[in-house]
């Protein structure tokens, strides 16, 4: 078993995790008051609905250089042809704009098009960056309702999420548990999100629904982790009882860090795979789930513990004992 004597790192303990949150707060807060983005984090096309076309370029020996404002341009001289029943046609004034690969393929971010107008896209643009791989076009569109029911599914099964564990915490344990528990778990989800903020800033790197799966795995995770540090600090109450309480907590946090250092381990073996092997599909879905397990272990065995210490011993002295 390895020893830990976290009562006396604890400051240190609040200290990297009050700067990991300013530094999380502080992306989110800037990205809301982007006046490209005005959200907390840069919402992808399943919340706000539209057109994203990909297409990959055949570069047998080499693509040529591409600037996005070639491609710009193309897309502003292109008039739409107008859908039989409809008197207006989409405007690509906001079309966005994304060389991927090194210049090996581009991704077009624009209101909602039919197939037609999708084609007459895909035709305007293959002579500044084509041509194009005929399998390797992607065209995946969004009505914008679709994508305000999908963004608010997405908070309600959140809250949803966090009120569960409250509850489940709360009968197994007491409320100071619940509390901590539910900390530890926004401690979590704020730096997740947090370094996603500052992604979508630097990068342009916008979230979908899998961000919105990778946080409710991210809860699970993080609560399961803190549950099981917190059934090793009850024992350790009940065999001893006669011992401060800083004294059981590192008792209880190195019974259980061999454990956690295994489970997060062994997570995080799939998740790099993911990385490495997943394709851009899944990247950022495993990036995010990765970061989750590791701060999520922190708060576990670092954050929320050492947090129950203080608040047990100021309970102790509040009731005399």
């Amino acid at each position: 078993m390895i020893a830990l004597n976290l009562s006396r790192s604890r400051r240190r303990v609040w200290w990297i995790s009050c700067l990991l949150i300013v530094f999380s707060v502080a992306g989110l807060a800037i990205s809301w008051s982007n006046p490209l983005i005005k959200a907390p984090l840069r919402p992808g096309l399943d919340f706000t609905g539209g057109t994203q076309i990909q297409l990959e370029r055949s570069c047998e020996e080499g693509c040529s250089p591409l600037e996005s404002n070639q491609v710009q341009s193309a897309l502003q001289a292109l008039t739409l042809p107008v859908e039989e029943g409809s008197s207006t046609v989409p405007s690509l004034e906001s079309a966005q704009v994304q060389i991927l690969d090194g210049g090996q393929s581009l991704a077009l971010r624009m209101p909602a098009l039919s197939a037609a107008q999708s084609q007459a896209v895909i035709a305007a643009v293959t002579p500044v960056a084509g041509p194009f791989v005929t399998n390797g076009q992607s065209v995946d569109t969004i009505g914008p309702s679709l994508g305000s029911q999908l963004l608010v599914s997405s908070l309600i099964s959140l809250l949803v999420a966090f009120a569960g564990i409250a509850l489940y915490v709360t009968v197994r344990y007491d409320g100071r548990y619940a509390v901590l528990a539910l900390l530890a778990l926004a401690h979590d989800v704020v730096i997740v999100c947090g370094v996603f903020a500052w992604l979508g800033l630097w990068i342009g790197l916008e979230v979908n629904s899998l961000f919105a799966v990778a946080l409710l795995t991210i809860a699970g995770y993080s609560v399961n982790d803190t549950v099981v540090v917190f059934d090793r600090i009850r024992e350790r109450q009940r065999e001893d009882g006669d011992r401060p309480i800083t004294e059981q907590v590192d008792r209880a946090v190195s019974a259980t860090l061999t454990r956690t250092i295994y489970t997060s381990g062994t997570t995080l073996l799939p998740l790099v795979a993911l990385i490495v092997f997943g394709g851009s599909t899944l990247f950022w879905f495993a990036v995010a789930l990765a970061l989750g397990v590791i701060v999520g272990s922190w708060s576990s065995i670092a954050l929320a513990p050492s947090l129950l210490t203080v608040w047990s011993a100021r309970s102790r002295t509040a009731s005399g004992g």
